[in-house]
């Protein structure tokens, strides 16, 4: 918005037409001025004068270049010519303007392309009025003068009115036939009798035309010449799915094709390996099916794209079985430009731009996240969000993150933004607060320390990762006041975890639960999910019924609509409050355990999810290989999606919901790792037939920071987060050409610090091996959550996973190794600084074996991980 100031108007600048002069009473320090003409040699006349009396006062002129049009001056003596590349995107061209506009500081004076140029990067004009609206007020505030110009019948009356707002100055200039006429619109805190009248260009002087049936002629006649431009005043973005629209069934014809290329670059992806998928799967019909369910404009993002493509690729595949068992998406997408319109309209830029630095990207965080989650959306977002309300109806409704870089080949980003599940209930009022509040935390996700630490640990610090929404409803069905699928699950292409050499690790893997999927993606807390390697559906990783039962799934996650929504509930209430779950079809009763409930006098029977009813039916498993088998071949790539199941009647085929699809990041060598068929024990640090994870394994460790279990467990909740902040510290530390084992009792990353240390991704980004060393007396327990969030975060960061079982056949945890072929070193002298009390260091041993390294190898297919100089 234009700012009023105390300064009184200020100097006067020259136009260098003393005719318009007098018109403008001049111009003024900090004026924007936009002229809005229908020929860009009208603009150029202008210009051309303007700076040759800036120069001749000595003012530098920079000279923003742009624009796809003829340049508007040349280099020389105080002109500067700087070229800006937009087609990066509207965050990086906004930062390099912003940055420029810093760099060249106070009193620069600025002639730039034309705006409506960036349509042909961006496609939407509503961005470049979010554009405007955040450099005009930085020029304005650096006492610059600033022109731009503006072809108005190729943008809407909302992104006018932005820029109209916002500016100090605004020109209309017209022709009619050979006579030009000028109308200022706008000229802040300045005014005539006669100023905002239409003038006639005679001789180097503007006439005011001052007799209104002149004015109502003049106006006439250049309503006439417009007459002919169609789609006047309507967005770039609704222009070009216009005219998708009306390509329809067209798709092969070369406009067809023109159009699938230029909507692909605009809605689906800037990555050329995704880009190639879509365009061999997407046609022009489905990208205007996706323009129908989208708000705003811009990205999809990747967890969108993911989803479309992977149904793309089944129904094309294999049309007849995918459409009778694939259900079809309901989902709505929330573009990307939202996210940028959001930052604009509340006011954030500058504080963008801080975060932007990489004294900032951590610094600045918090309080854009605080920022981000009191702010208010644009008027013009918040109808689309009751339509899409409307659309859902009462459902419950997931709102999931789908930023530009997500799910996309080698950045998953799993986990690191939050999904809100919402009951969707109440009167349309506070719905809707209900949906804004889950954008909002959606939105400031982006600013935790996991997503910055992925971030940089990736090198896309600095690349755009602008946040786009993907709203969902949530598959299932309604049990009285409980809302659930029936089953979800996680499915790999690859079974990197394979516990039976007549495992094939090209059959995949699928990590199934009862209830919500988020106990399949999510590493739970003294629960587990059911691991099923798909070419042998029946065989288990566990060595005894006691595993079995343990390892298995205790808890389920549905959505509570009377309550407060998402809820963990034990299966046995669920299933007494439910008892039309059809349990039947994914478990088993424990008839042991039913009888000595029955002796307590509890008359409901114990079921255990062992999944063998649905397993034995084989259908659920046909169709996740054959889909697993198609996505991995369409992809070229291992790939990881996620789906829901629903049960029908009794002699109906399951059908899936396939809501994700990702490449599936994975770490090893290929080749094989010879391991000695008995080594002696003593000359080992760690042994164990399982429970490991990273492939073929030979690794050299250099570094090895343990947490003593009995000191850990003694500590206070406090004191054990200290610990973790404390092994996180002394993990960064850790020298670049260092290979860092972490050693510790129960889960690490865990949120219970009773079951483990608690510390987050960016505390391990730079671990090469993550044991966790199971401590029955104290109850922390290893959590072997094959597929999960956690575990997609140690193979797409390239961290080997070893879970040992001290006591247990087939497993050597030998501590003592460590007393003889390491040497400790002190913390305090590692960090000087801040050290924490003496109860939590003592919790925390660093050990060193540079010169003899600690030896890591692993053979996946026989399941045999080493550790030491075997």
């Amino acid at each position: 918005m234009t700012r009023a100031t105390d300064a009184g108007p200020g100097p006067v600048v020259s136009t260098g037409v003393p005719g318009l002069d007098q018109v403008l009473d001049g111009l003024r320090i900090g004026d924007n001025v936009v002229w809005r003409v229908t020929d860009l040699d009208d603009y150029r006349r202008f210009v051309s004068p303007f700076v040759a009396s800036a120069t001749d006062a000595g003012r530098q002129i920079i000279y923003l270049r742009f624009g796809q049009h003829p340049p508007l001056l040349a280099a020389g003596p105080g002109i500067r010519i700087i070229e800006v590349d937009a087609r990066d995107g509207f965050e990086s061209f906004t930062a390099r303007i912003w940055e420029l506009v810093e760099t060249w500081g106070r009193g620069a004076f600025y002639v730039c392309d034309c705006l409506s140029d960036l349509l042909n990067a961006w496609a939407t004009d509503t961005m470049v009025g979010y554009f405007f609206r955040v450099i005009c007020p930085l020029l304005y505030e650096l006492d610059t003068v600033a022109w731009f110009a503006l072809l108005p019948q190729r943008h809407s009356r909302q992104t006018l009115d932005r820029i109209r707002a916002t500016t100090q100055v605004m020109i209309d200039v017209y022709r009619a036939e050979d006579d030009m006429q000028v109308q200022p619109v706008k000229v802040w805190q300045r005014q005539s009798p006669t100023m905002f009248l239409p003038h006639r260009y005679r001789d180097g002087n503007f006439i005011p035309v001052t007799d209104s049936s002149n004015a109502t002629r003049l106006q006439a006649a250049i309503e006439q010449q417009a007459h002919g431009s169609q789609q006047q005043l309507l967005d770039g973005w609704d222009r070009l799915f216009l005219e998708a629209e009306e390509h329809a069934g067209r798709t092969s014809d070369q406009t067809g094709r023109a159009l699938v290329q230029r909507i692909l670059r605009v809605l689906i992806s800037r990555d050329g390996r995704m880009l190639d998928l879509a365009q061999r799967y997407l046609t022009l019909d489905d990208l205007t099916a996706i323009h129908n369910r989208t708000i705003g404009s811009g990205f999809i993002g990747g967890k969108a794209v993911g989803m479309l493509l992977a149904r793309a690729m089944l129904l094309q595949d294999d049309p007849d079985n995918w459409h009778t068992a694939l259900d079809p998406h309901d989902s709505m997408f929330m573009a990307s430009d939202v996210w940028y319109a959001f930052l604009v309209h509340n006011g954030l830029w500058p504080a963008v731009m801080k975060h932007r630095t990489r004294e900032g990207f951590f610094e600045q965080a918090p309080a854009l996240r605080d920022a981000i989650l009191a702010g208010e959306f644009p008027p013009e977002v918040r109808p689309e969000l009751i339509r899409t309300l409307d659309h859902f109806g009462q459902y419950p409704i997931l709102v999931r993150s789908s930023s530009l870089l997500e799910d996309s080949f080698g950045n998953a980003f799993a986990g690191k933004y939050e999904s809100v599940f919402l009951i969707n209930q109440g009167d349309p009022e506070h719905r809707l607060e209900a949906l804004e509040n889950a954008i909002r935390q959606v939105y400031a996700s982006t600013m935790s320390d996991d997503a910055l630490s992925y971030r940089r640990s990736r090198g896309l610090e600095e690349q755009e990762e602008p946040m786009a929404l993907l709203i969902q409803r949530v598959n299932g069905r309604f049990h009285d006041h409980w809302y659930l699928p029936d089953a979800a699950a996680v499915g790999v292409s690859r079974n990197t975890f394979v516990w039976d050499p007549e495992m094939d690790p090209k059959a995949g893997m699928l990590r199934l639960v009862m209830g919500l999927g988020t106990r399949a993606v999510d590493r739970i807390e003294g629960d587990h999910a059911w691991v099923i390697a798909l070419d042998h559906p029946l065989k288990q990783p566990f060595r005894s019924l006691e595993e079995n039962y343990r390892f298995s799934q205790h808890l389920v996650d549905s959505l509570d609509v009377n309550g407060p929504g998402l809820t963990t509930t034990d299966l046995t209430t669920l299933a007494r409050e439910a008892p039309d779950l059809p349990l039947a079809r994914l478990g088993e009763i424990d008839r042991a355990a039913s009888e000595r409930a029955r002796e307590l006098g509890l008359d409901h029977p114990v079921w255990r999810l062992t999944f063998r009813p649905l397993i034995r039916q084989g259908e659920v498993i046909r169709l996740a290989g054959r889909m697993l088998s198609i996505l991995e071949a369409a992809y070229a790539h291992p790939v990881d999606v996620e789906f829901t199941i629903h049960l029908g009647e009794e002699d109906d085929s399951p059908r899936i919901n396939l809501v994700q699809c990702r490449p599936l990041a994975t770490i090893g060598d290929a080749s094989s790792v010879s391991l000695p068929p008995q080594p002696d024990p003593h000359r080992l640090l760690m042994a164990t037939r399982g429970h490991f994870m990273g492939g073929n394994i030979n690794l050299a460790i250099h570094r090895i920071i343990q947490v003593n279990a009995e000191a850990y467990s003694a500590l206070d909740v406090h004191g054990k987060y200290q610990v973790a902040t404390l092994v996180g510290r002394l993990a960064r530390q850790t020298p670049e050409r260092f290979n860092l084992m972490l050693a510790g009792p129960g889960r690490w990353g865990t949120s219970s610090p009773e079951l483990g240390v608690p510390v987050g991704f960016a505390d391990i980004s730079r671990v090469s091996v993550l044991a966790e060393i199971a401590d029955m007396g104290n109850g922390m327990v290893p959590d072997l959550s094959y597929g999960s969030h956690f575990f997609q975060d140690l193979v797409e960061t390239g961290i080997a996973y070893v879970a040992l079982f001290p006591g247990e056949r087939d497993c050597l945890w030998n501590p003592c190794w460590l007393d003889q072929h390491t040497q400790q070193r002190a913390i305090d002298c590692l960090l000087p600084d801040n050290l924490p009390a003496a109860a939590v260091r003592e919790c925390v041993e660093v050990m060193e074996c540079e010169e003899a390294p600690l030896r890591i190898l692993a053979d996946v297919t026989r399941q045999r991980l080493l550790g030491g100089h075997p």
